[in-house]
């Protein structure tokens, strides 16, 4: 590990002011420090922040839930209104990591923890999202756990988060909070595609934090759940997973929301998917019929093209789940 220096702040503004200067945002370090161990980020800078008032949920007026940027991932899971309202979300923690990490790592550093790919923790191999310019040596390696959608000639590593999958899927928004003030951009911008620029991972400016994640309104009934498919039961990453909301009133799907995990660069939105359910009524025909569309546009690789498959598969059973038909 190199050497850094370390500074814990009490307030917002002493933490905009340091991140201003090039120092990075940590809390529960889950991620950052298993990457400096590796020498795989080598910031000058620690800011620790686990000092700051972020740490609530809130309704909002409109009827949504604020999530706290420092929020812990367990209490996240555990809190009623969450469980409440949108079920999807606490699935999504409690299948993710061990519950020694989920007592530790926060919403906002879960969202921002960088992938899991193999070449990416090896600073020995080509990896164009930690040294641009270098290649992609998942291309033409063993890419089995990587992404078949929103790939590029530069990177096809895939997101880890289980929870922004479910972000995705309900259109949350990020609150900011940076040098030149507050901010909200939609989940589906925060997390950028690589394209020929994957080291660039988030659409923050400098010395932006994260301050909440905020879920909107939607309306009810709303039927929520989570699905992961994994090698293993215990601490392990998607291969693919299925975040599924509906609206079903009359006996009609009245709104839908979708979003897979595991098979994306960032967590992919299926809007041919929602958009073949919205208006029909629930059946097992109409599963299937709109799960075969959420792989539309996938570029599998050598060891993933089982994916597309899977991917349809988790759709269809997770939205069979959700829509009380299985």
């Amino acid at each position: 590990m190199h050497p850094f220096s370390y500074t814990r702040v009490s307030d917002t503004r002493e933490a905009i002011d340091a991140g201003r200067r090039g120092g990075r945002y940590i809390a529960g370090g889950t991620t950052l420090v298993d990457l400096m161990r590796e020498t795989v980020e080598r910031p000058e800078t620690l800011v620790d922040i686990t000092g700051l008032p972020l740490g609530e949920i809130t309704a909002t007026e409109r009827g949504g839930l604020r999530i706290g940027a420092l929020v812990t991932m367990s209490e996240a899971a555990a809190h009623a209104k969450v469980r409440a309202l949108y079920p999807v979300v606490s699935e999504a923690l409690e299948l993710s990591a061990s519950a020694q990490l989920r007592n530790m790592a926060t919403i906002g550093g879960n969202i921002m923890q960088r992938t899991r790919c193999t070449y990416f923790r090896d600073v020995t191999a080509d990896c164009n999202k930690r040294d641009p310019g270098s290649g992609c040596a998942a291309l033409h390696g063993v890419n089995r756990t990587h992404a078949i959608l929103g790939t590029s000639d530069a990177c096809v590593a895939t997101h880890p988060s289980d929870v922004a999958v479910a972000f995705a899927a309900l259109e949350a928004r990020v609150h900011l909070l940076g040098p030149d003030g507050t901010r909200q951009i939609p989940f589906a911008d925060f997390l950028v595609r690589p394209g020929s620029t994957p080291h660039r991972e988030q659409a923050l400016h400098k010395g932006e934090l994260i301050t909440a994640v905020e879920i909107p309104a939607l309306p009810r009934p709303l039927g929520s759940g989570y699905l992961k498919v994994r090698d293993r039961q215990s601490y392990e990453f998607a291969l693919t997973s299925a975040a599924v909301a509906l609206h079903v009133r009359g006996g009609v799907i009245r709104e839908a929301k979708v979003a897979a995990g595991g098979v994306g660069t960032v967590p992919w939105k299926l809007p041919a998917v929602e958009r073949h359910l919205v208006g029909e009524r629930p059946s097992g025909a109409l599963w299937s019929a709109a799960a075969a569309k959420a792989a539309d546009g996938a570029r599998p690789l050598q060891h993933n093209r089982f994916k597309v498959e899977l991917l349809k598969r988790t759709v269809e059973r997770q939205l069979r789940v959700v829509g009380g038909t299985e």
